[in-house]
């Protein structure tokens, strides 16, 4: 199951959860199908089981569909309470820059208000000149849960997503004490989608090809099976600290290529288009402004 946030192009109607139809065919409103539903993902994910229930019930009705060039795509989940990153996590990502292997897990977050959605613009803030691009897995929490057991966290997982970590490297590597918050949070640097994937929809999400393109040339490329920490692993450490809940989002780390590791440096620059895929997920388009 692909689920989606979108709005009609038009504007009526405001935010919609749908569930994508097959072969590209379309989208099918669930509030439409079914006036009970919340207007957007994190409210769909609270009710459980009883709006997975519904939305299959609506793909299978093949009612109220809408058509692609009717509606603008957002970000599959917007307003979530935590976003939790990941970095370090491809052993590919580490050899790139003689990096160790970490132990654990290194835990870092963006704020909510930095995710924009999958064709959204990048803005490039005038207080950095080093903006860089990371093309990530993420995956959404799908129900509530404290001190998640490894074998038990796929079962807490609503579905999987494509992520850009934009990152501002003077801000993440230079300044404000050298923490990395201020530069992987400005507004519109955490562009999501275009769908939230299932993960019965998946061969295997740890064995998928994972590629950024910059203005159509190919800057990263490699497979999520360089994880070093997988996303049972990741649900389990990061749930001793805190409460999972539904809508929280997690980006899993990204592979080589990065441009502050180029030989010289490679920034973004108004103009640039910047796409992130991965196989069997999809792909998200900004443009940098």
């Amino acid at each position: 199951m692909r689920l989606v946030q979108f709005c009609h192009r038009g504007g009526e109607g405001g935010v919609r959860v749908g569930v994508e139809q097959a072969e590209g065919q379309g989208v099918i409103d669930l509030k439409a199908f079914d006036p009970s539903m919340p207007s957007t993902m994190r409210q769909f994910l609270e009710m459980g089981q009883e709006g997975m229930d519904c939305a299959k019930r609506a793909l299978s009705s093949g009612q109220h569909m809408v058509a692609w060039s009717d509606i603008r795509l957002l970000s599959p989940v917007t307003g979530p309470e935590k976003v939790v990153c990941v970095g370090m996590n491809y052993k590919d990502h580490c050899l790139e820059q003689n990096a160790p292997i970490p132990e654990e897990p290194i835990i870092f977050s963006k704020f909510p208000s930095s995710i924009t959605g999958p064709s959204d613009d990048i803005l490039l803030p005038e207080e950095s000149q080093e903006v860089d691009w990371e093309v990530e897995l993420a995956f959404v929490i799908g129900r509530k849960g404290k001190h998640i057991k490894e074998d038990e966290a796929l079962s807490y997982v609503a579905g999987f997503t494509v992520a850009n970590d934009v990152s501002a490297r003077d801000w993440q590597m230079k300044r404000n004490g050298k923490q990395w918050l201020l530069g992987k949070t400005f507004d519109t640097f955490c562009p999501l989608g275009p769908a939230l994937v299932s993960t019965a929809a998946l061969k295997d999400v740890h064995n998928l090809g994972i590629r950024c393109l910059v203005n159509g040339a190919t800057v990263q490329d490699s497979n999520t099976n360089q994880m070093i920490f997988r996303t049972e692993k990741l649900i389990a450490w990061v749930s001793q600290f805190v409460t999972l809940c539904p809508g929280d989002v997690f980006l899993t780390g990204t592979p080589p290529g990065v441009g502050v590791f180029r030989n010289p440096p490679v920034y973004l620059k108004r103009g640039d288009v910047v796409e992130c895929q991965i196989d069997e997920i999809g792909s998200i388009r900004n443009t940098v402004m």
